[in-house]
């Protein structure tokens, strides 16, 4: 049996994949909120170190995104 294909059911099915990744993805950032909320009230970093991770990460980020934009900058 040949299978037709729907253009709605196919945006049907890619909504539910998308749910899907939401729900997922919300997970993952709840459950690595509270490792460094736990991190933190161990004492094993503190808020500071982590700030300034983050603004380091971003900075490397913001500098990689830009040469890849501009490569002959």
């Amino acid at each position: 049996m040949k299978s037709i294909s729907n253009p709605a059911w196919e945006q049907v099915q890619l909504i539910a994949k998308l749910a899907d990744l939401k729900e997922e993805h919300y997970r993952t950032v709840l459950t690595l909120s509270a490792m460094l909320e736990l991190f933190i009230d161990k004492g094993i970093l503190s808020r500071e170190e982590l700030d300034a991770k983050a603004e380091s990460l971003e900075l490397q980020l913001d500098s990689l995104i830009s040469a890849s934009l501009h490569p002959m900058a």
